[in-house]
């Protein structure tokens, strides 16, 4: 018997929304029935062809994440226009080839620290409090591999920051579930995104290709059924748990 999921009425926020893994994750909620808030920084025309495409109801916003105050003002604006938030996806991030030599080390660490740590950590401080009032709610991080394994010298701050999340999503696990409150995390590897293939061009995409396990990359719509299923609430007691999406790189 097939698994049919249905999100109406669910009301979800995704950060990183229009393009690459943020894209996919909008398009499979916004297919199951869910109302999505789009949150996009510079590609803003991507996000609303995608909002134009979906049944209805969902929605653009835009922010900063590198700005603390933006990234307040950004749940503060999809709770006024929705009314309520049922589940937080923290997937936007970005990746910055900086070697340990570059006069742009520090500034580059800072700004990988602001959006992938911090700004993941302030909207889930908002989404708790707000789930507190509603009686539960979910959060879904969007990490990588490079949290568990390391990743290459000049992505130190990749790495690092996508470490912090796990810490983030498991102390929100452990310390809020009593309030109904569930936190999931996934960590991909590899996929074909604009993102990863900066590091591609870089390393070639045999690096990419020779370290999975399966003979292709995995693609962004690929972890969208995932995250279908936790958001709507049939995995609950997966929370504090991690998912590899990785094309099977550490069995490799």
């Amino acid at each position: 018997m097939a698994l049919s999921i249905d999100l109406t009425g669910k009301k979800i926020l995704v950060t990183g929304a229009s393009r690459g893994i943020g894209a996919a994750l909008s398009v499979g909620l916004m297919n199951a029935g869910a109302q999505v808030a789009l949150h996009f920084n510079h590609s803003g025309l991507a996000a609303e062809r995608l909002v134009a495409d979906s049944k209805g109801g969902s929605a653009c916003f835009q922010a900063d994440l590198q700005s603390a105050a933006e990234t307040e003002q950004l749940f503060e604006q999809v709770l006024s226009a929705f009314g309520q938030i049922d589940v937080l996806i923290n997937n936007a991030g970005v990746a910055v080839s900086s070697p340990m030599d570059s006069p742009t080390w520090l500034s580059d660490w800072e700004a990988t620290m602001a959006v992938n740590l911090r700004a993941s950590a302030q909207l889930s401080r908002r989404a708790i409090q707000h789930f507190m009032g509603i009686g539960g709610g979910r959060i879904i991080h969007i990490s990588s591999r490079a949290a568990f394994r390391g990743d290459t010298p000049d992505y130190l701050a990749y790495g690092a920051s996508k470490g912090g999340m796990v810490a983030l999503h498991r102390g929100i696990a452990r310390g809020f579930g009593k309030q109904n409150i569930k936190s999931f995390l996934i960590a991909p590897g590899f996929v074909r995104t604009d993102m990863a293939q900066d590091f591609m061009d870089q390393y070639g995409e045999d690096y990419a290709l020779n370290d999975i396990a399966l003979p292709t990359l995995t693609m962004p719509q690929d972890l969208a059924p995932l995250v279908v299923l936790l958001a709507s609430g049939l995995a609950d007691h997966a929370t504090g748990g991690t998912f590899d999406v990785n094309a099977g790189s550490y069995v490799h």
